[in-house]
C-alpha cells in the first residue's frame, strides 16, 4: 500500500485473506520481536541472502526459513541433509524456491506463506509433508490472493513446479492417511488479523473447490466465500449490535422465511428436511408466470437453520451442511475481546443438495441456490429460544412477510410451502396457517404393521379431515403445529412493548429456562403447548382480525413414536399443554370482544369456544366415562346369561380396575423407560377389554331387535324405540359413519381399511394410560432435553489487538489455505459416506423437581381421581340401580347416563361433520 515500505505491508479487510499479515518494524503478528528486513527486500523479518519467501538467516535455496547450511527444506540448524532434499536440490540446482519464484514476480507483496511459516517455526516433519504434497501448484494463497485483489498478472497463478516421476518418496514422516477434519485443522491452521466489521468479528472464507462444482452460479462473493460470524450478544440485541445479513448487504427483499429447529437429530432426519426445503425453492423458481417468483425467487427466500447448542449437534449434520458448503471446521470462536460467543452464524448461497444416499446433488437435479443461515448456538437453550434468534434476530432484519416453521424430521411435499404462501398471498387477513401432517408410513405403507404407527396414522388423517377443517371455517385453529406451520410476520409483532403474540409465546422461554423455579406450574404446563398460546394470541390481538387457516393442498410428512416408551413422554407433553392450554384460551375468551374481529366472527369464535369447553369437560371426565361404559354395557349382558358368564364378566370389572391401579402406581413414580413391559402388558389387558365391550354391544343390539322385522317403517319406528337400538346403533353409528363418510368426502378412505381397528383396540390405552400418565407427570415440565449453563469450550478465541489509524483488529487462529481446505472438504465427504451403526440411546437419570410442582402434580392427581370416582361410585350404586328397576320398565339395557353419554357424543359427531361438509363447500368457492 502507498505510505508503506514494501517490507512492511499492511493489509486489512474485512474478509478472510489468505495473504493478509500485519506486520511493522520491530513487531511480529504472531509476537516476539523481528529485525527490520534487509538483502534484497525480504518479505519476511530475519535477515536473509537469497530471496526465500520464509523468514530467517539461509544461505542456501532452501524453501523453507531457519538458520540453514543445506538444502534442507525444513526451518532448523542442519548441517547437510541428505536423502530427499540433496536429491531434491540437484534436480533442481536452476530454480529458486517455489516461494522466491512466486515472490519474484510479486516483489511489492509479502509472501503468503509468512504468516504459517512464524507458527511453526521449530517443527520439521509436518512441514516436509506438506511441502512434499505442494511441489505441483503453486501457492493456494498466492492463487486466491490474485483472484481477489487482482495485484498481479494472471499467469502467476498458474506458475507450478513440476515434480519427476523418479524423485525418491520421502519417508521423514509418517502421516495418517485418514485424518479428521479436527486434526487436519489444528495442524494447518495459522493466525490472522482481520478488521473488524461494525465492531462484530466476521469472515468471509472461501469455500472448497468441489463446492462449485456442478452448479449453474460459480461467479459471486455469496457463492465463492462462506460468512461466518461471531455473534456476542442476546438474539433480542442482534440489530442493536450492528450485525448484518448478506441478504441485507444485498438489498434484497424477502418474501419467505423457512425456519428449521434441531436439537441432537440424526443427519437423515436433517437431510429429509433439507431436501425438501431446497425442492420446495426449486418450485418456487419454476413459477414463471408469477408476479412474486420465477427465476431470481430464490433471491427473495432465506432457509434458516438453528441448532441448539454446540454440543449437542449431531456431527454427521455439520459434515452434511459442510459438503453443502453451508459449515467450516476450524474457525468458530469461544469468544470475542473477552465476550462470549452466544450464536454461531454460517451464510452461504448454496446450490447442492445430500440426498438420503448421501450423494451431493447439483445442477443435475436441476436445483435452484439457496440462500442458507445456519445459526449454531453455543448453549442449549431450548427450542423457545431457538425461534426467538429466528424472530428477534434474523427476521426483524430481514422483515420477511410470511414465516414457514418446520422441525427437522417434517418432510414437506415439495409444493407444500407453495400453498402455504399462496394462502397468505390470496388473503391478507390471513395471519397463520397450517397444512396436513402425515405419520411417515414407509415403503409399500410397511410401517403400519406397527399397530401403535396405525393408530397414529388414523389420529393424524381424522383430526385434518374432520377437526382443522371445522376450526379452519371458523376463523380459529386452536393448534398451528410448530413442526409444520406458516405465519405472517407483520401479525405477529407486539402492540406494545412486552405486550403482542411474541411476547406472549415467548414467555414459556423463562418458565422453562433458569427461571422455572420461579414460574408458576400452570403456566409452565401451559408453555408446554407454546403454539396454542401463540394461536390464540393472534386471533385475540388488539385491535386486528387475523384469522387462522387450514390448507389441505399443503400436506408434510414426519416421524412418529414406534415405541410404547417414546409415545407416553411425546404424548404427556402434548396431553399437559394442550388442556393448560385450553382452559388459558376459554378462560380468556372474553379478550375476543375487544379484539379488531368483525362483530360476525365475534359470535362465531364464541361458538367454537363453547365447542372447546364442552371437550374440556369430556375430556376431564373420561377416565370415569369410559369405565362407565364398560361397566354397563357388560351389566345389560350379565342379564341375559348364566351364572359362569356373569363370573366371566365380574372378573372382566375386578381386571380393569387392577390395570388402572396398576397404570396409577407406575405414572407416580416410574419412567416409561424403565417400565415399558408393564406399559405394554397393560394395553394388551386394555385391549382384550375393548374388544370384549364392543362385544357386549353388539350383543345387546342383536337382543334388542332379534324378533322386530326392520322391513317395515312402523317396526322401524318401534325399534327406535328400544333404549339399546336407540342410543348404541345411533352413537356408533354417528361416530363410524361420520369417520367413513367424511373420508369418502375428502377422498381419503384407505386410513379406515387399515388403521380403524388398531385405533379402536387402542381407545382405552389413550383414556386409561396416556392421560394418567400426563395428569400424574404434571410436574415435569422439561422438554426431555437439559439445558447447558456453561459454554462449551474448545474453540479458538479472537483477540484484539493495534491496527492502523487506530482500527482494531482481531486476531484470529483459522484454518486457510486453499488446499487444506480442499483436503478438509475431501475428508469430509469421505466420512458422510461412511454408514454410521445406530446406537442406542441411555437417557440420563430423571432430574430432581421442585417440591412445589410435586405437589401442584399431586392435588390435580386426587381431585381428577376423585371426580371421576365420584362419578362411578354414584352411577353403579344401588341407589341409581333401584331408581333405573323403577324406571326401566323391564328393560333391562335402559341407563339415562349411558343416553346421555351416547347422544353427546352424537351431537358432538354432527358438529364435527358440519365443519367438515362447510369446509370443502368453502374450499371448492374460494379455493
Amino acid at each position: 500500500m502507498a505510505g508503506y515500505p514494501n517490507d512492511y505491508s499492511y493489509q486489512q479487510s474485512s474478509r478472510f485473506h489468505p495473504q493478509q499479515a500485519y506486520q511493522q518494524q520491530g513487531y511480529s503478528p504472531q509476537g516476539g520481536h523481528q529485525g527490520y528486513q534487509q538483502q534484497e527486500h525480504s518479505p519476511q523479518g530475519g535477515r536473509q541472502q537469497e530471496y526465500s519467501p520464509q523468514g530467517g538467516r539461509q544461505q542456501g535455496n532452501s524453501p523453507q526459513g531457519g538458520y540453514q547450511q543445506g538444502y534442507s527444506p525444513q526451518a532448523g540448524h542442519q548441517q547437510g541433509q541428505q536423502g530427499y532434499q540433496q536429491d531434491y536440490y540437484n534436480q533442481r540446482n536452476n530454480t529458486t524456491s517455489p516461494g522466491a519464484d512466486y515472490y519474484n514476480q510479486r516483489t511489492n507483496t509479502s509472501s503468503p506463506g509468512s504468516d504459517y511459516y512464524n507458527q511453526r517455526a521449530n517443527t520439521s516433519s509436518p512441514g516436509t509433508d506438506h511441502y512434499n504434497q505442494r511441489t505441483n501448484t503453486t501457492s493456494p494463497g498466492a492463487d486466491y490472493y490474485n483472484q481477489r485483489n487482482n495485484t498481479s498478472p494472471v499467469g502467476v497463478q498458474n506458475h507450478s513446479l513440476q515434480r519427476q516421476q523418479n524423485w525418491p518418496e520421502h519417508q521423514a514422516v509418517n502421516l495418517q492417511p485418514d485424518r479428521s477434519i479436527d486434526d487436519r485443522a489444528n495442524k494447518r491452521r495459522s493466525y490472522r488479523h482481520i478488521e473488524l466489521t461494525n465492531g462484530n468479528l466476521v469472515l468471509d472464507c472461501p469455500v472448497p473447490d468441489k463446492v462449485l462444482r456442478n452448479v449453474g452460479f460459480t461467479k459471486g462473493d455469496e457463492f465463492e466465500h462462506m460468512r461466518y460470524t461471531a455473534v456476542t450478544c442476546d438474539p433480542d440485541d442482534f440489530i442493536k449490535n450492528k450485525y448484518l445479513l448478506r441478504p441485507r448487504i444485498y438489498g434484497r427483499e424477502t418474501e419467505l422465511m423457512i425456519v428449521m429447529t434441531m436439537y441432537n437429530e440424526d443427519d437423515k432426519l436433517f437431510i429429509k428436511t433439507m431436501s425438501s426445503a431446497i425442492k420446495n425453492v426449486a418450485y418456487l423458481c419454476s413459477k414463471k408466470r408469477s408476479k412474486t417468483w420465477g427465476e431470481d425467487g430464490w433471491k427473495k427466500v432465506v432457509v434458516v437453520i438453528v441448532s441448539d447448542g454446540r454440543n449437542k449437534i449431531n456431527q454427521r449434520v455439520l459434515k452434511v451442511l459442510g459438503a453443502m458448503g453451508v459449515y467450516q471446521d476450524g474457525i468458530m470462536q469461544d469468544n470475542v475481546d473477552g465476550k462470549p460467543v452466544t450464536g454461531h452464524l454460517f451464510e452461504y448461497s448454496s446450490q447442492l443438495m445430500v440426498d438420503k444416499e448421501f450423494s451431493i446433488r447439483g445442477s443435475d437435479k436441476k436445483l435452484s441456490p439457496v440462500q442458507v443461515l445456519f445459526c449454531l448456538k453455543e448453549k442449549n437453550a431450548k427450542k423457545l429460544n431457538s425461534h426467538r434468534w429466528f424472530f428477534n434476530a434474523f427476521a426483524a432484519q430481514l422483515k420477511p412477510n410470511v414465516c414457514v416453521l418446520l422441525d427437522v424430521g417434517t418432510k414437506p411435499s415439495g409444493t407444500s410451502i407453495y400453498h402455504l404462501w399462496k394462502a397468505f398471498d390470496r388473503d391478507p387477513g390471513v395471519g397463520g396457517a397450517c397444512g396436513e401432517i402425515k405419520a411417515e408410513l414407509g415403503t409399500a405403507w410397511l410401517n403400519l404393521i406397527n399397530p401403535l404407527v396405525a393408530s397414529q396414522n388414523f389420529e393424524y388423517k381424522m383430526s385434518n379431515i374432520l377437526d382443522k377443517p371445522l376450526e379452519s371455517v371458523f376463523g380459529y385453529i386452536s393448534v398451528l403445529p410448530g413442526a409444520f406451520s406458516a405465519y405472517r410476520y407483520r401479525a405477529l409483532q407486539n402492540t406494545a412493548p412486552g405486550k403482542g403474540p411474541l411476547a406472549s409465546y415467548f414467555k414459556g422461554e423463562a418458565m422453562h429456562g433458569s427461571s422455572a423455579a420461579d414460574a408458576g406450574i400452570f403456566e409452565a404446563n401451559m408453555y408446554l403447548a407454546e403454539d396454542r398460546i401463540l394461536c390464540f394470541e393472534l386471533v385475540a390481538k388488539k385491535h386486528e382480525s387475523w384469522k387462522l387457516k387450514y390448507v389441505k393442498s399443503a400436506k408434510a410428512e414426519t416421524d412418529v413414536p414406534d415405541n410404547v416408551a417414546e409415545f407416553i413422554s411425546q404424548r404427556r407433553r402434548w396431553l399437559n399443554g394442550s388442556f393448560f392450554a385450553a382452559f388459558y384460551s376459554i378462560a380468556h375468551f372474553t379478550r375476543i370482544w375487544s379484539s379488531g374481529q368483525p362483530f360476525y366472527r365475534m359470535v362465531l369464535l364464541q361458538i367454537e369456544f363453547i365447542y372447546n369447553a364442552i371437550n374440556l369437560i369430556f375430556n376431564w371426565f373420561a377416565l370415569g366415562n369410559f369405565y362407565l361404559a364398560f361397566f354397563f354395557l357388560t351389566q345389560s349382558t350379565i342379564a341375559t346369561l348364566d351364572l359362569y358368564g356373569r363370573e366371566m364378566f365380574n372378573f372382566a370389572r375386578s381386571l380393569y380396575v387392577m390395570v388402572i391401579i396398576t397404570v396409577f402406581i407406575c405414572s407416580m413414580g416410574n419412567r416409561p423407560q424403565g417400565s415399558k413391559k408393564i406399559y405394554i402388558l397393560c394395553i394388551l389387558v386394555f385391549a382384550l377389554l375393548m374388544l370384549t365391550m364392543m362385544g357386549c354391544a353388539a350383543y345387546t343390539v342383536f337382543l334388542s331387535f332379534k324378533d322386530t322385522d326392520l322391513k317395515s317403517l312402523t317396526n322401524i319406528k318401534n325399534a327406535l324405540k328400544q333404549a339399546a337400538f336407540r342410543d348404541i346403533v345411533i352413537s356408533l353409528l354417528s361416530t363410524y359413519g361420520l369417520y367413513f363418510g367424511a373420508s369418502i368426502l375428502h377422498l381419503e378412505p384407505w386410513h379406515m381399511i387399515t388403521c380403524l381397528v388398531q385405533y379402536t383396540l387402542l381407545i382405552p390405552f389413550y383414556v386409561n394410560i396416556l392421560m394418567v400418565y400426563a395428569f400424574c407427570n404434571t410436574h415435569d415440565v422439561s422438554w426431555g432435553t437439559k439445558g447447558d449453563n456453561g459454554s462449551s469450550g474448545g474453540l479458538g478465541s479472537a483477540q484484539v489487538v493495534p491496527g492502523k489509524d487506530g482500527k482494531q483488529m482481531m486476531k484470529v487462529e483459522m484454518l486457510h489455505e486453499r488446499e487444506d481446505i480442499n483436503a478438509a472438504y475431501d475428508d469430509l465427504v469421505k466420512d458422510l459416506r461412511i454408514k454410521v451403526h445406530e446406537e442406542k440411546k441411555h437417557r440420563d437419570a430423571a432430574t430432581k423437581k421442585e417440591d412445589y410442582y410435586r405437589m401442584f402434580r399431586t392435588n390435580l392427581v386426587l381431585a381428577w381421581m376423585f371426580s371421576n370416582a365420584i362419578l362411578v361410585v354414584f352411577f353403579t350404586s344401588d341407589t341409581w340401580n333401584k331408581y333405573l328397576l323403577s324406571k326401566s320398565n323391564g328393560d333391562v339395557v335402559f341407563n339415562p347416563y349411558l343416553t346421555f353419554i351416547f347422544w353427546s357424543v352424537t351431537g358432538l359427531s354432527a358438529f364435527r361433520a358440519f365443519g367438515c361438509v362447510w369446509y370443502l363447500i368453502l374450499r371448492m368457492i374460494f379455493g
